[in-house]
């Protein structure tokens, strides 16, 4: 079993007070919040509880991966469903904020398609990874290079259900970064 790293508790905490940081820099009008799949799916449904006042929901598909087993550096962004984000202010939301590859391809996305203003938010930033200058607006907790399970994210297709954060030793070479 991995080891324990950030409590439910610590994680619900946080979400929370993300949640009415979201609210008090963006205006009464409702937030537009697009969760990048899959990792976070588990994150986007607190947060979006966490934010007063109205809220929509959207996600995207951010794919680097292919058959190959590391990012090939570039993102390809998919739209499962109607992606009508013009003119809105919207909050892209993902949990781990790594090499900055998926976070500035959606961001870049977005820009294109017109919308009003666009923030970012994550739950873990690892700094220590990053390859591509982008920082997010918001950040639930600094975390240094370790690779993490449980709240939305896999090893191996195993752990998302867990409710908090844990670590894990032993890498499977195939998921080099968390992203989705």
């Amino acid at each position: 079993m991995p080891e324990s790293y950030l409590s439910a508790e610590e994680i619900a905490d946080r979400v929370r007070a993300l949640g009415a940081e979201l609210r008090g820099s963006g205006g009464e009008g409702a937030l537009l919040l697009i969760g990048i799949l899959k990792g976070a799916a588990v994150f986007l449904a607190d947060l979006l509880r966490a934010v007063p006042g109205p809220v929509d929901v959207a996600f995207l598909r951010a794919r680097s991966y292919g058959d190959r087993t590391e990012s090939s550096g570039t993102v390809e962004i998919d739209w499962p469903g109607p992606a009508d984000v013009e003119g809105r202010d919207v909050v892209v939301v993902d949990t781990v904020l790594d090499t900055g590859h998926t976070l500035a391809a959606a961001v870049a996305d977005l820009e294109k398609r017109g919308v009003q203003s666009i923030r970012t938010c994550v739950l873990l930033d690892k700094a220590a990874r990053r390859v591509v200058p982008i920082e997010a607006d918001l950040v639930g907790f600094p975390i240094p290079d370790l690779f993490v399970v449980g709240y939305g994210l896999d090893h191996a297709g195993r752990y998302r259900e867990l409710p908090y954060l844990a670590t894990v030793e032993e890498r499977d070479p195939r998921m080099e970064t968390n992203d989705g």
